[in-house]
């Protein structure tokens, strides 16, 4: 399957390139090898491939900077990089820029390379959109149960789990930007959490008619499995927003999805989180909790909302309670123990026309 397919290693490590480089090129890829960035960057420039392999540590110029500069300059080119062991962070800013899958050094097993590339390149001859990676694997095998786990994502949910420190530096490399702005509206958080337990995990996507959709997790609340079942969640959200609108009756169906998929994985567990959806042509908030609750004062009147259903345990059978934004802001505080240092702020910055 690999056979004709050309990749590029960028890689500043020798002996790590040409084992690599000789594995592929068994399978019948075709290799060309860079030392560092400049020359990956001169190399794409003589001729685009189907994939990139790129280190993150590297001189000259650093494997995050090179990752940028293709995510620029080659939107449509599949990527998968390669961290050393603790290098979480690096991995979820690249994975920022667009970045499909990731491998961590020491690598024991290089059928898990072949697996990783070819999961890439499927993902890149069926899908047109440049904004998925590898959780969308995770969403494809929570869809279909009768999916096995391939090779590579089993040993990323594995990896995860006998790593939790590397886990936690994942999520937290993947929360979106503190501060946003879409047209009159301004999205913030603010989080002080403690280094010693898994993260709350907030992401947000505005879309074109107005809306904006976010959900909240408490990854910590699913137990050792909280990382998996936090990337499940991010992958339906992603595919959700993708394939139709988002209104209360579709994120209603993506919990049920998302409920199914947690029971029927052994790598998810029931997890505390929270959904919802500004609609700034109606000026309200529709937010529905799954066992994650807070404080949500709109204007002036705090409403608790509240669930004692987790993600997974019948949170679909919940319905979304409305926020009214005619005052302009709305500040969504969490109330559970151990978590009241997050909170998210929505802000209308000018004042709305009644004409």
């Amino acid at each position: 399957m690999l056979d004709g397919k050309e990749v590029l290693i960028v890689e500043d490590d020798p002996v790590f390139s040409k084992i690599i480089a000789s594995f592929l090129r068994h399978e019948g890829c075709v290799v060309r090898e860079a030392e560092n960035g400049l020359d990956g960057l001169k190399a794409l420039r003589e001729g685009i491939p189907d994939l990139l392999l790129s280190d993150l540590s590297m001189p000259v110029m650093t494997g995050l900077e090179f990752v940028e500069e293709v995510s620029l300059e080659y939107p449509m080119l599949p990527v998968i990089v390669i961290s050393g062991t603790g290098g979480m962070s690096d991995v979820a800013q690249a994975l920022r820029f667009g970045v499909k899958d990731f491998l961590i050094k020491p690598i024991d097993d290089i059928m898990v390379v072949k697996s990783a590339i070819l999961s890439v390149l499927e993902e890149s001859d069926s899908c047109t959109t440049t904004d998925t990676d590898f959780s969308q694997q995770w969403f494809k095998v929570s869809q279909n149960a009768e999916q096995p786990l391939t090779e590579e994502l089993k040993w990323h949910l594995d990896d995860l789990l006998d790593n939790p420190g590397s886990a936690r530096d994942l999520l937290m490399g993947l929360m979106p930007e503190q501060d946003s702005q879409q047209g009159d509206w301004r999205l913030s958080y603010h989080s002080l959490q403690s280094a010693d337990s898994n993260p709350v995990v907030l992401d947000y996507t505005w879309m074109m008619d107005g809306k904006m959709a976010f959900y909240m997790v408490d990854s910590g609340s699913a137990g050792k499995n909280g990382t998996a079942t936090t990337l499940m969640i991010r992958a339906f959200f992603n595919e959700y927003l993708r394939s139709q609108d988002a209104d209360e009756r579709g994120f209603i169906h993506l919990v049920h999805q998302i409920e199914h998929a947690i029971k029927k994985s052994t790598y998810a567990s029931p997890i505390r989180a929270m959904f919802g959806i500004l609609n700034a042509s109606d000026n309200q908030l529709d937010v529905l909790s799954a066992g994650l609750n807070a404080v949500v004062d709109g204007t002036g009147n705090a409403v608790i909302v509240k669930n004692d259903f987790l993600l997974g345990i019948d949170a679909a059978s919940t319905q979304f309670q409305t926020i009214d934004l005619s005052g302009g802001s709305v500040r969504v505080s969490l109330s559970e123990v151990g978590l009241t240092s997050f909170s998210l702020d929505i802000q209308r910055l000018t004042a709305p026309d009644f004409r």
